[in-house]
């Protein structure tokens, strides 16, 4: 929400400009890779557990593939996704991009920059089975079918007085992932990340907010 006049009676900050992405793609196919896969990759921050298990690969399948060099690499490449998750592109990136001819250097430059680090970018398609695809069209069409809530009802409406301290702080970007329980990180100067349930939940997304600052 953003107006250019303050707006009476309004307690949203007119300026006051927040995006939500609650399906960044390079993070959702991470977290189906290391499920999917069974992969245990090592870490002392890594996300807790998917909401919605996807079907495991195949035993005979799983067997075939290099997963132990799968797994080696998992975590650089979640930590280096994350890291751009918390990133805020530049104001004239699409115009950019736009402009950029079809094939050209830098047109993928531009949209390497745009989208980032990734697990297909860095390691490849392999690990990618039809599943995925089942799994990434069921997450869409459940975030399609969940009611929409009226604006007063909104997490960020909920929980207003903690984001506006959070946006004074310079939060402009919450990622959300479709993870159990909670696992609130400050992911960059301009970024948090909750799980679903978190944002859900008034109390713990007031409790998250706050660590922003």
């Amino acid at each position: 929400m953003f107006s250019i006049e303050p707006i009476p009676g309004n307690p949203w900050p007119h300026d006051m400009m927040i995006r939500v992405d609650d399906d960044m793609q390079s993070l959702l196919e991470l977290l189906w890779v290391r499920e999917a896969w069974q992969l245990h990759p090592l870490g002392d921050d890594l996300p807790p557990a998917l909401i919605d298990t996807p079907t495991a690969v195949a035993p005979a399948v799983r067997r075939s593939a290099p997963t132990s060099e799968w797994e080696a690499a998992w975590t650089h490449v979640w930590e280096e996704a994350l890291q751009h998750a918390g990133t805020t592109p530049s104001p004239d990136l699409f115009e950019r991009l736009q402009a950029a001819p079809n094939g050209s250097p830098d047109r993928a430059r531009l949209l390497r920059e745009l989208v980032g680090p990734s697990w297909r970018e860095e390691i490849g398609d392999d690990a990618f089975t039809e599943g995925a695809e089942q799994w990434m069209q069921a997450q869409f069409e459940r975030r399609a079918r969940r009611s929409p809530a009226g604006l007063e009802a909104q997490p960020e409406r909920l929980s207003l007085e903690a984001l506006i301290e959070a946006w004074k702080c310079g939060l402009t970007t919450v990622v959300q992932i479709p993870c159990r329980g909670a696992f609130t990180r400050r992911i960059g100067p301009h970024a948090i990340l909750v799980t679903v349930g978190t944002r859900a939940d008034p109390e713990r997304y007031t409790e998250a907010l706050r660590i922003f600052c």
